[in-house]
């Protein structure tokens, strides 16, 4: 049986949230978004190697969290980066996985059969993400212009994105540049294709007020089921 890694990013300070607490350590109906996540995966299966991304100067403040929620989830705490780049060629040091999934802190509704068919596909190919169809018309900008296009040729992207350990590892040997806007995006520059797979909608990324709203009445409709 594969092992598998799961790289937890939290490196963020979460700007467009307001306030001085980092978006990940935001409560949702009373447990941070962070741990949210990490619970997320270790559901799914207990035997998953969980790594955690953040900045330095927040280990001491995560590590009290998880005392006070008297959490006892096994997982490797690494510091984060300048980039989200960083964060992750740091994080890949404590993966012994042969599988790697790189997941966003924020994203605490990432559902069991998404995760599982990421992992299913990794028996056939090197690299797979999952995506959503776009439900609203899409324009082009053209300078001071714009123009429409089929929606149908484009995906929205999620975590988590899921390769097998020495392809990540080949792309975290690149240099970083600003064009790098999640790990697919890197391991395609090594002319590697990537197969998606169905996301689930309910698996937002958690980046304002208003999608913490949203995570409210997610999480309790979970819990009415």
């Amino acid at each position: 049986m594969n092992k598998i890694s799961v790289i937890i990013t939290a490196g963020g300070i979460g700007k467009r949230m307001g306030g001085d607490l980092p978006k990940q350590f935001i409560p949702l109906s009373g447990k941070p978004i962070l741990l949210r996540t990490l619970e997320c995966f270790f559901q799914i299966d207990a035997n998953f190697e969980l790594i955690v991304t953040l900045p330095s100067e927040w280990h001491e403040y995560w590590q009290n969290l998880v005392r006070e929620f008297d959490s006892s989830i096994p997982h490797t705490l690494v510091p984060g980066g300048e980039e989200r780049f960083h964060s992750i060629k740091n994080a890949l040091e404590s993966c012994s996985g042969d599988f790697i999934l790189v997941h966003d802190g924020v994203r605490p509704f990432v559902a069991k059969e998404t995760v599982l068919a990421c992992l299913d596909a990794l028996n056939t190919c090197e690299a797979v993400i999952p995506v959503l169809a776009i439900k609203e018309s899409v324009r082009e900008l053209h300078g001071s212009t714009s123009r429409a296009v089929d929606r149908t040729n484009f995906l929205l992207v999620q975590t988590p994105q899921c390769f097998s350990t020495d392809v990540l590892r080949n792309a975290y040997q690149l240099n970083y540049h600003s064009g790098i806007t999640d790990d697919a995006t890197l391991v395609e520059s090594l002319g590697i294709d990537i197969q998606l797979i169905q996301g689930n909608e309910d698996n937002m990324k958690i980046t304002t007020q208003k999608d913490l709203i949203i995570a409210e009445a997610i999480l309790a409709s979970q819990n009415k089921d």
